[in-house]
């Protein structure tokens, strides 16, 4: 079997299956629990997590905070488009990578007016049709931000934004600005459940991963091994380094929360250690990869072909993943950002 084709990661799924709406309590959604060892499956409620962790182990979160990073502009020529904003330009003040759409008619030079107190001028384009684009105004910029930018909630999801996404597209540890989509699996935690983990005596890492393009772009290369990440900026403190390094030499659990926690930690490995400090990571994980820090992984269920689902099987193993993706099917789990969750241990 190739691992690396991009096809075996395909899967079906039907239209019904992929959530529009978040759950009406967030740890109430629905919990695979995929057991490596014994390549058992089991049904759960996310509340029955603390169940499966054990005093000293580490739950990995990342803190990183979704900012409304979706803008509409106009053109000199009154022509609508659309910005989403991905990440600063390091040492060029107020200077962003965007994605624009349309992008075809966009110039170099061309002004943007978002509104009376906001605007921008694109500056170059830059290749994965991305644009760097520097914003005038009046004020400061983050308010401004959150005054007229919305919510970038995921294309799959077909409505338009409702109040309600403001808190539930973003979990209740979020305080790090910077993410232009949610670390999903951490929408399943509220601060009871936190407080029940943290009773048991289980310890918690802050990391962060301010996820962008190299999260949500999708694999267009038949050979999944030629595939490009997008850089992302993340970052581990010494004090969260010093957990999950205690955690690796007593034998207690590192479990990771989300795909983008695992990319932070694998991207700060030294051997079966982490480094604490920053940088921008471009690792891709997939079958064939070592990941070498965690031992317990919780996820959602991914779009097929993604680098999401390609790092799970990393993790899991491609036929378990597949099986397990499957049964979720069968049982009729929610699907993708707003959807149930996953357990592997």
């Amino acid at each position: 079997m190739d691992l690396f084709s991009r096809k075996l990661y395909y899967y079906h799924l039907p239209k019904e299956l992929i959530a529009q709406f978040p759950n009406k309590g967030r740890s109430s959604s629905r919990l695979m629990v995929v057991n490596r060892k014994n390549q058992s499956i089991e049904h759960q409620k996310f509340f029955h997590l603390p169940e499966y962790l054990e005093k000293d182990d580490v739950l990995v979160i990342n803190t990183s905070k979704v900012i409304p990073a979706r803008l509409f502009a106009c053109k000199i020529t009154g022509a609508r488009i659309e910005m989403l904003l991905l990440n600063p330009c390091s040492g060029q003040k107020d200077t962003w990578r965007c994605l624009i759409k349309p992008s075809n008619r966009i110039h170099d030079g061309e002004h943007l007016v978002i509104n009376n107190s906001l605007s921008a001028v694109v500056l170059s384009r830059e290749p994965n049709n991305l644009w760097v684009v520097n914003f005038q105004y009046d004020g400061d910029f983050i308010p401004l931000l959150y005054q007229y930018g919305q919510i970038p909630l995921p294309k799959y999801i077909k409505r338009g934004q409702h109040e309600e996404d403001k808190d539930a597209y973003q979990t209740v540890y979020a305080d790090s600005i910077g993410s232009v989509a949610a670390p999903t699996a951490g929408l399943h935690f509220d601060v009871e459940l936190l407080d029940r983990i943290r009773d048991k005596g289980v310890k918690i890492a802050n990391v962060v991963l301010h996820v962008g393009l190299g999260t949500f772009r999708s694999v267009q290369t038949e050979d999944i091994r030629e595939h490009q990440m997008h850089a992302e900026y993340c970052e581990i403190s010494s004090e969260s380094a010093t957990l999950i390094n205690q955690a690796k030499e007593n034998g207690k659990k590192v479990v990771a929360v989300g795909t983008t926690s695992t990319r932070t930690l694998e991207s700060f490995a030294d051997a079966k250690q982490v480094q604490s400090g920053h940088k921008w990571s471009d690792i891709f994980l997939y079958p064939g990869k070592e990941i070498k820090i965690i031992d317990s992984l919780i996820t959602n269920f991914h779009i097929p072909e993604s680098t999401l689902l390609m790092l799970v099987s990393a993790f899991t193993s491609y036929e378990l993943t597949m099986k397990a993706y499957q049964l979720a099917i069968q049982e009729k789990y929610r699907f993708f950002s707003y959807g149930d969750a996953m357990l592997i241990l």
